[in-house]
Parts: C-alpha cells; structure tokens; sequence
C-alpha cells in the first residue's frame, strides 16, 4: 500500500469511527463505572473481535453474508438482543445505589473477563461491521501487492484509530464525571445511556439485508 492510499485510507476510516456507536458507548460506560482500567480492556476486547472480522472479510466470509440473508438475520437478532439486554441494565442496574456509589469514589467490583468478553461480543456480532468492512476494505486493495500485507496495515491502521479515538472518549467522560458531585445527575446519564443502547439495539433490529 503506497503512502498516498494509506493516508486516505486513515483519513476515511477516521471519520466514520468519529461518530459514535456501540463499541465507543461502551467505552463511556465501562470507563465511567470501573474508571480508566476498564478502558484498555474494552478496547482490546473491542480489537480482538474487529481482527477477527478483518480476517473474515479477507477469507471472503463477508460476501457470503451477504448471499446469505438467514445468516445476518441470526447476527443481527442476536447483535440487537444484546444492545437491548445492556440497555435495559442501564435502566434498571442490579444494584440500587451503584450510580451514587460511583459518584462517591466507590469503584464497583471489576471484572476484568467479563469486561473483555462484553467488548469481544458487541463489536462482533453486529453484521453491520462485516458487511461494512466487505465493501470498505477492498477499495484500498492495490492487485499486483501482496494481499495478507495490505490487510495487515490496514488493521494495524484502524486499531490505531480505535485506541486513539476511544482514548479520547474515555478521557473526556472520565473529566465529565471528576465533575459531578450530583447522583441524580449522574443516574440521569446513566438512563440516556440506555436509552442509547436500546435505541442502537433498535436501529441494528431494523437493518435491512444488503
């Protein structure tokens, strides 16, 4: 991949993961419930599961998804199933006071697998980042380079994105929350929270089959 393709190809992948979606609010949500160590377990769970897809899609898997609407019917059943499901346990946590309590300074109790697990599985089962990386990835493929190089560089781009990217969100919500002293206002954005999720749990519900 020469260095003029490259650069356009960070640049197009930087702006579409600027605008957040599932993997960045859970990010927010991880970084806000168990503070910045639970950051580089969510990104990297978050860059285990996009590996695997970026393989899937150099193997082809991707346009078999697409030739196969049963398939990304169960993927997209069972990525929305999952949003909704961590919506609702925004709404409603398990533990009353956790919102209060993380205001306070109290740090939930951190699971550090079930964390990563959590990651891997929303990044990965939502068809729509196959099939977007189908269609994506190919369009910097140079014919006459060898291709495993070039998807290389091209996940090692976009796993720097990521880490950047996520960095910045997790940071930002982190001086957010350094800042309020206020648990109502604290529970408040936990329930916009989600809101959100299920609202993304929604949208990927109602994807159409490409």
């Amino acid at each position: 991949m020469s260095w003029h393709l490259w650069c356009w190809f960070a640049l197009a992948y930087l702006a579409t993961t600027l605008s957040p979606g599932p993997n960045v609010l859970l990010v927010i949500r991880n970084t806000l419930r168990y503070g910045p160590r639970a950051t580089f377990v969510t990104v990297s769970g978050n860059l285990l599961a996009q590996l695997l897809v970026v393989l899937l899609v150099a193997l082809g898997v991707g346009a078999v998804l697409k030739t196969l609407p049963p398939l990304f019917l169960i993927m997209k059943l069972v990525g929305a199933g999952y949003l909704l499901w961590l919506g609702v346990r925004q709404l409603w946590p398990s533990s009353p006071g956790r919102s209060t309590a993380v205001v306070r300074g109290d740090v939930p109790s951190f699971d550090r697998g079930r964390v990563w697990r959590e990651a891997m599985f929303v990044s990965g089962s939502n068809p729509k980042t196959m099939i977007f990386f189908s269609a994506f990835l190919p369009q910097f493929l140079v014919n006459d380079r060898p291709l495993w190089s070039q998807f290389a560089v091209m996940y090692l781009t976009i796993a720097a994105i990521v880490c950047l990217v996520h960095a910045i969100y997790a940071f930002s919500a982190g001086q957010i929350q350094s800042r309020l002293r206020n648990g109502r206002l604290f529970a408040g954005l936990r329930r916009l929270g989600g809101l959100l999720f299920i609202g993304m749990g929604v949208r990927l519900a109602r994807l159409q089959a490409p």
